[in-house]
């Protein structure tokens, strides 16, 4: 069966997608995408110009499905922004499970492409600016003393418990997430 163009690229980036985020990108050759997606590195250029517009498409779908689960979240904990920002880090805790997890796929692609002319580092850059104004608009809502305060509370928060999860396990320091949240907005509440 023939595929179209856009089912190859498809096709090509849901393997990029596994290989990169278990592997690494510059571990990961366009040679062993293509084997595993059953094309030509011909196909593969003709889907994707470069490597680096392909990791860009890695990191913008990310981005997206990562958006879209918090989003969600937040959406189905209702008008109440407190939990918003709790179903938030109710998601990020079913994200971090070891079965699914190897690191932030943000963090690692900033860690591999420190250029912040490249597409894909200006991608994940933005998936970070993007969970601190969400923040920011759920601390608005919560109408505390210092908004921007909270949101960059709890964006660290977030880092962290991405960060200590890769390192040590959802098990580990994660575990502890929810009650630090929810005494940091504890505080905010009560200024």
């Amino acid at each position: 069966m023939r595929r179209t163009a856009a089912e190859t690229r498809e096709l090509v980036l849901d393997v990029a997608t596994r290989l990169f985020y278990w592997q690494g990108i510059r571990a990961t050759g366009v040679d062993k995408i293509a084997a595993e997606a059953g094309v030509s590195t011909n196909v593969l250029y003709r889907a994707f110009a470069t490597k680096d517009d392909l990791v860009a498409a890695y990191v913008a779908r990310s981005v997206e499905q990562a958006q879209a689960r918090f989003d969600a979240a937040v959406a189905a904990a209702g008008e109440d922004a407190r939990a918003g920002i709790l179903a938030m880090f109710d998601a990020l805790a079913e994200d971090i499970r070891p079965e699914v997890f190897r690191g932030c796929a943000c963090m690692m692609t900033l860690a591999e492409f420190p250029d912040e002319t490249l597409p894909a580092h200006r991608g994940a850059v933005g998936a970070k600016t993007w969970v601190r104004a969400r923040f920011g608009e759920l601390a608005e809502r919560l109408r505390v003393k210092e908004p921007e305060v909270l949101a960059d509370q709890l964006s660290i928060i977030w880092e962290g418990t991405n960060s200590t999860a890769q390192a040590m396990g959802a098990d580990g320091p994660p575990v502890s997430t929810r009650a630090l949240v929810t005494a940091v907005l504890d505080h905010h509440q009560q200024l």
